[in-house]
């Protein structure tokens, strides 16, 4: 008796086994040699032109899997867009889209991590943040950097912050123009912190000494830290 149960039970296994392995190779790929869903999935949010590798390195969709904007996704029409700096300024300062292009560029490729769970490693280029305030000239009590966005989103960093990684505002990612559902024409990639310091569609960029100033998620309980542990 004890040797049936013994046989039942591994006879059990090995067909247990058998299910998984097939659904494992289900899910990596079906029979006829295509990608699986979720890859499929990954694939198609690829814009054309957008370069997949960079250096050895794998480069993940420019457009993140599902649109988390507070107001939907923005287009912005560059007829009359104006990217302002205003705030605790030796001048402020207005650039169109155009003027922001003519700056010296910079490109990076960094690692978004979305408090969602998902993360997208671009390769991204823009403009060093540094250079533009430089244009509009910091005023000695300056610590904090505001970021407002055309569909009223909030956002801050510190400036010394801003000063020591260099942070860029992207207008490019993957080799191709910053799409619309990542913040065309301009998206902060705030290197180390979580994505919803990443503020899209930026359209004015304001110095403040308001250390306690919280934006759009942070006034609903998120860090204002928000350092990528």
């Amino acid at each position: 008796m004890r040797r049936r149960i013994i046989l039942v039970v591994g006879v059990i296994a090995v067909v247990v086994a058998i299910y998984f392995i097939s659904n494992m190779n289900l899910f990596s790929k079906v029979d006829n040699g295509k990608e699986d869903a979720v890859s499929q999935a990954t694939a198609s949010r690829y814009q054309e032109l957008e370069i997949r590798e960079y250096q050895g390195v794998r480069l993940d969709p420019a457009i993140g899997p599902r649109d988390n904007s507070i107001s939907g996704i923005q287009e912005v029409d560059l007829s009359t867009y104006q990217l302002q700096l205003t705030g605790l300024v030796d001048k402020p300062v207005s650039y169109t889209y155009e003027q922001v292009l003519e700056k010296e560029k910079a490109q990076r490729l960094i690692t978004l991590y979305c408090v969602e769970g998902w993360q997208a490693t671009v390769l991204w280029e823009g403009v060093c943040i540094n250079d533009l305030l430089a244009d509009a000239g910091i005023k000695d009590d300056a610590t904090v950097v505001i970021f407002h966005c055309v569909d009223g989103y909030t956002t801050s960093m510190p400036l010394t912050v801003i000063k020591d990684k260099d942070i860029l505002l992207a207008y490019s990612a993957n080799g191709v123009s910053l799409p619309a559902s990542m913040g065309f024409p301009f998206i902060v990639v705030a290197e180390d912190r979580l994505g919803y310091k990443w503020a899209r569609w930026v359209n004015k960029i304001e110095l403040s000494s308001d250390e306690s100033f919280k934006g759009y998620w942070e006034k609903r309980g998120y860090s204002n830290d928000a350092t990528v542990n």
